[in-house]
């Protein structure tokens, strides 16, 4: 049985393909009513770029298969030390709006605001209730997907793995559903003095679309502000990891709600 990705990839396509689809949530083939994993209907909504010697694997899986979007989109590798390590995970609602967050007018891709701002959808996004990178809705399904996502961990083999959170709300999701932190909890600790009593963030809401004062209480509100050039400096360099089936029992952010 494979460890790693970079293993995974070595072998024949049809193993490459059932392997990967283990970390695939069944509720979303229940949900959109889609061919089983295992048959060959489902090629054409589940996608992946899993090159042989390469250490990374990338999954899409579409409800529609000329759909813009999928509702699942998974970028795995490798850690140095042969671990699973996600770069990149998002869950997309089909049937929510689309906010264009992640391109220029132009058409020019702004990695999800990371490289370059679309502020007009993103103001539009942050409206509607959205958190900083989202172009759709989440389908509110990350604990099921979490299982999943461990069974198939536990496959290869392994108790623990780790995720890469892109944004300040990411980190404290997945506290949340059992996160620690490998690098980043000081950055955390210290974005949680900065928004509480007295803490030097809090003059800095002054108002602007993306720097509410309601941001001292609300997970969103806070990640916009610090998408917003709050902190001084951008949110990275954060990784967390988690063991299989177990808590970790971390927050960073206290009573603060979404």
């Amino acid at each position: 049985m494979p460890s790693t990705i970079a293993s995974i990839n070595l072998l024949p396509e049809e193993e490459k393909r059932r392997l990967y689809a283990l970390a695939i949530p069944e509720v979303l083939i229940e949900r959109f009513r889609l061919p089983a994993l295992d048959s060959q209907r489902i090629r054409q909504f589940l996608r992946f770029r899993f090159a042989p010697g390469s250490s990374d694997v990338e999954m899409a899986l579409y409800h529609e298969p000329r759909f813009p979007d999928p509702i699942l989109y998974a970028h795995l590798t490798d850690t140095l030390n042969g671990q699973i390590h996600v770069l990149l995970y998002i869950l997309n609602d089909p049937d929510s709006p689309r906010f264009d967050v992640d391109r220029m007018p132009d058409g020019t891709p702004t990695r999800f605001g990371i490289l370059r701002r679309n502020l007009e959808a993103e103001k539009a996004a942050l409206e509607a209730g959205l958190a900083p990178g989202q172009v759709r809705r989440g389908l509110r399904l990350l604990g099921q997907a979490i299982q999943a996502f461990e069974r198939f961990v536990r496959g290869l083999g392994h108790e623990i793995y780790f995720v890469e959170p892109l944004y300040y709300h990411n980190a404290v999701i997945f506290e949340r559903y059992g996160f620690a932190y490998q690098k980043g909890r000081k950055l955390m600790e210290r974005i949680q003095a900065g928004f509480s009593p007295g803490g030097d963030l809090i003059p800095l809401l002054d108002g602007s679309p993306f720097r509410r004062p309601e941001a001292v209480n609300s997970i969103c509100l806070r990640s916009w502000a610090i998408h917003d050039g709050i902190l001084g400096e951008p949110f990275t360099d954060v990784t967390m990891y988690k063991y299989v089936g177990r808590m970790a029992g971390v927050n960073t952010c206290g009573d603060c709600d979404w």
